[in-house]
């Protein structure tokens, strides 16, 4: 339940502006102003916080600047439980400070190696009657997040008057809510997007930058968050997916976070990541990012039935060097469902055969399931060990289409299993990231996403999500679908290039092997791409117009670039590093695919004649005399 702000708030511009010298310090309110103040900032160049106390509601409020310009106007702050409505009534009770430094490892992502350094600021308050809400605000170079935390128990939760207010001006790229996050994303301002309710994964553009709403630590404690919204104002309330959250003691919420920046800080940011709690995997050298043959879109359900069929994709894949081919739906015997009653259930399907197959050729095996075959302790029970024994290298996992609280506690349970039985995970018909993937790594993507199977997609649509959806975490949008020639909306060069722009921990490719042998250019080009990177920029881009992200793997930096609109030629800025670079990529041209070759210098732009609704793909490598080719 959205429980609706109940006062009206006064900002004064000058007590604003005033902040900047006062950070990290509590500002005493005039007698006029009726507020308290507090401002959260990491340096003085970062994003800052501003949380106000109206002395005379009892009310919170937050808004967020960059380097003295609007991000975030003055927002609802609060919680409703059965017991306590901590929306209003409260009054300061103390504040609390820390610096927190923090170096991790990811498994996958826009970059391996992380490094977080935040400020952390804990704000007491208590309600006339006693009870207690502590507001948990974190600032970053690249964001600001804040939480509730509930030291003593007040009952089930019946919702949060969190919102987030935007300039009504500011432009807004939105993807209406569903269960699957599978929504398209489209433009308006934040005052004209119409009556109803979003995905919390909202860009917007003010003039104090970008910035993405998200959230983190999302976990069976709480209940997945949307946004609602009525045409006419900048206001985006904050909705629950249950109209009760049970708890039964002290809660802590997620995170609701803000990562802003410029459009390149944005895209490059792990700061939902960061948010997110360590590591819960102690050892994670079984997790092992890699590119993948998926075989749904490239034979549909009767690949999935075919021992034979199934064969011929690890050949394939063995000959591309491809470390993984998909299983989809299909390969159940008994007729899509597991007979456990059946004293041969183990050992009627041939999937183990494949596995063996497979693994003599250096391929692994990744198959798919639904989750109602994995939703009760007892299925997990004896599936999940049977995988590991077949040795099965992960699950894909289907039409969860949930973000209630029951579901997510059935997230909490699966991530442990498929942990503790050493089994990659990509969650389809599914939430969206939300720092899962720094606490439970085997997580290597996830859809929600309105991805390459989908027949509405736009080319707006597919220069729009680096922006939005996959700047929070990997996503399994299943690029490369050559052999869709009239169902997407992209160029052949274009499709290459989203294989880079789209970052996921198992990559997986979407063609037939006909589509990707009469493309050699193409099928070149994906023996090449990994899926795991050191590093990611963004080199030119504007949602809904461009993309084109450069992402780097040792010495080479990978280039993918796609468009929406008519034909042109692009310009391109390498901004990879200084010194000599052989740049080798591939467009498209009258006659199919074409590759060029030079070299420049790191900082040059150079031209690229881009197709209507096309892009284009490559890869840069260090330039010396007698280096002819980037690939290897």
């Amino acid at each position: 339940m959205a429980v609706p702000p109940t006062r009206a708030r006064t900002v004064v511009a000058a007590l604003c502006a005033g902040l900047a010298a006062t950070l990290l310090a509590t500002v005493p309110a005039r007698a006029e102003q009726h507020e308290h103040v507090w401002a959260v900032s990491e340096a003085a160049h970062a994003p800052r916080a501003r949380i106000s106390l109206d002395d005379t509601t009892g009310t919170l409020a937050l808004s967020v600047f960059r380097e003295g310009r609007t991000v975030i106007e003055p927002s609802s702050l609060g919680i409703v439980t059965e017991q306590a409505d901590l929306s209003q009534g409260l009054h300061f009770v103390r504040r609390n400070d820390r610096t927190i430094e923090e170096r991790y490892r990811a498994k996958s992502g826009k970059r391996l190696d992380r490094r977080v350094h935040t400020h952390e600021t804990r704000l007491s308050f208590a309600s006339a009657a006693g009870a207690r809400l502590d507001l948990v605000v974190r600032a970053s170079a690249d964001g600001v997040a804040y939480r509730y935390v509930l030291p003593t128990g007040y009952g089930d939760v019946l919702g949060e008057t969190s919102a987030f207010n935007l300039p009504p001006d500011a432009s807004a790229w939105l993807g209406a809510y569903r269960v699957d996050n599978e929504g398209q994303f489209n433009q308006y301002t934040a005052a004209t997007a119409p009556t109803g309710e979003y995905s919390d994964q909202a860009l917007f553009a003010t003039d104090g930058g970008y910035t993405l709403l998200a959230e983190s630590d999302l976990t069976g404690t709480y209940s997945g968050a949307r946004l609602a919204h009525t045409q006419g104002t900048g206001t985006y309330h904050v909705k629950l997916a249950d109209d009760r959250v049970h708890t039964d003691g002290p809660l802590t919420t997620p995170w609701r976070a803000m990562v802003t920046g410029d459009l390149a800080a944005v895209t490059r940011s792990t700061f939902t990541d960061d948010l997110a709690p360590a590591s819960r995997v102690a050892d994670t050298s079984w997790i092992r990012p890699g590119t993948v043959l998926w075989t749904w879109l490239a034979g549909g359900r009767e690949a999935g039935q075919s021992l034979a069929a199934q064969k011929a994709y690890v050949d394939y894949a063995a000959e591309r060097h491809w470390p993984y081919v998909a299983v989809d739906a299909g390969w159940y015997f008994k007729s899509d469902a597991w007979d456990t009653t059946d004293p041969d259930w183990q050992t009627d399907s041939w999937l183990p055969q494949l596995v063996d197959y497979a693994r003599a050729k250096g391929v692994g095996i990744v198959v798919w399931v639904h989750q109602r075959d994995l939703d009760t302790p007892e299925e997990r029970a004896q599936w999940l060990p049977t995988l590991e024994r077949w040795g099965v290298k992960g699950v894909k996992i289907d039409f969860m289409n949930s973000e209630s609280q029951s579901m997510l506690q059935w997230y909490d349970t699966v991530l442990r299993e498929t942990a503790a039985h050493h089994l990659m995970i990509d969650f389809h018909g599914s939430t969206i990231p939300k720092g899962i993937q720094r606490t439970w790594p085997q997580v290597m993507t996830m859809e929600g996403v309105g991805g390459e199977e989908k027949r509405t997609n736009t080319a707006v649509h597919l220069t729009t999500l680096p922006f939005t959806r996959n700047v929070i975490g990997s996503m399994d949008f299943t690029p490369g679908g050559f052999q869709r020639v009239g169902q997407r909306p992209d160029s052949d060069a274009a499709e290459a290039g989203l294989t880079v722009v789209y970052e996921s921990g198992l990559q997986m490719f979407a063609g037939t092997p006909e589509s990707y042998d009469t493309r050699p250019l193409a099928r070149g080009f994906l023996e090449q791409v990994p899926a795991a990177w050191g590093d990611t920029r963004l080199l030119a881009g504007h949602p809904g117009q461009e993309a084109v992200l450069a992402r780097r793997s040792g010495d080479r930096w990978f280039l993918g670039g796609v468009y929406a609109g008519a034909a042109h030629t692009a310009e391109v800025p390498l901004s990879i590093g200084p010194g000599r670079w052989l740049v080798e990529t591939i467009r498209d041209g009258a006659d199919g695919l074409v590759q060029d070759r030079r070299v420049l210098s790191g900082g040059d732009t150079f031209s690229v004649d881009i197709t209507a609704n096309g892009g284009f793909a490559g890869i840069a490598c260090p330039w010396h005399p007698g280096i002819t080719t980037c690939y290897r």
